[in-house]
């Protein structure tokens, strides 16, 4: 996995290059701390794919570009079979299958997300946002989901949709295993 992410970060550090854009104004641009950039563009630090899809955002690439260095081909019709999708490993807890990565100009980007249950509580949860709209739909186990001072059970079967530049979060509860279909619209 650590590998995975330099060669991220190593993508994400050329891309700043080549736009000939200083960190300073490249952490600017994507709505990040210059501190928490630098760490994301050395490898160093877990990049999370709400980030990813800003950057594919502000260079106007698609998001497989980024994760994998190749363009995706496909632009009539993508079948991705069950658990072949482009596997995404970002967080030692998040598991994101990309559903999509192989169709060119997509209007949204689909992923089948596992979260490992927490084994506790945090106190201090990390917020993400990112540009667009989101739907998540439940598939296995129960979700916590952090949205502004809200906390919301969400049950097997159970959907939300929301405005995902709203800094938001999503954990397993109840010591299970945590499966759902996530949509990111632009």
């Amino acid at each position: 996995m650590l590998e995975n992410i330099k060669l991220i970060a190593r993508r994400i550090k050329e891309l700043r290059e080549i736009s000939d854009m200083s960190i300073e104004s490249m952490a600017k641009a994507l709505n990040v701390d210059v501190e928490k950039y630098i760490r994301y563009e050395s490898g160093e630090y877990d990049i999370p794919v709400s980030f990813l899809y800003a950057m594919a955002g502000k260079f106007n690439i698609e998001l497989t570009v980024l994760l994998t260095g190749e363009e995706p081909k496909l632009k009539k019709l993508s079948i991705v079979r069950k658990d072949k999708g482009l596997s995404i490993d970002r967080r030692k807890e998040y598991k994101y299958q990309d559903l999509a990565y192989n169709f060119i100009n997509k209007k949204a980007e689909f992923f089948m997300v596992t979260v490992d249950p927490e084994k506790e509580e945090k106190s201090d949860i990390h917020k993400y946002a990112h540009a667009g709209h989101e739907f998540n739909y439940i598939l296995e186990g129960q979700m916590k989901f952090f949205y502004k001072d809200q906390e919301i059970i969400l049950n097997p079967g159970d959907s939300i949709y929301f405005d995902s530049g709203t800094e938001h979060a999503m954990f397993a509860m109840g010591n299970k295993q945590l499966k759902f279909l996530a949509s990111i619209l632009n």
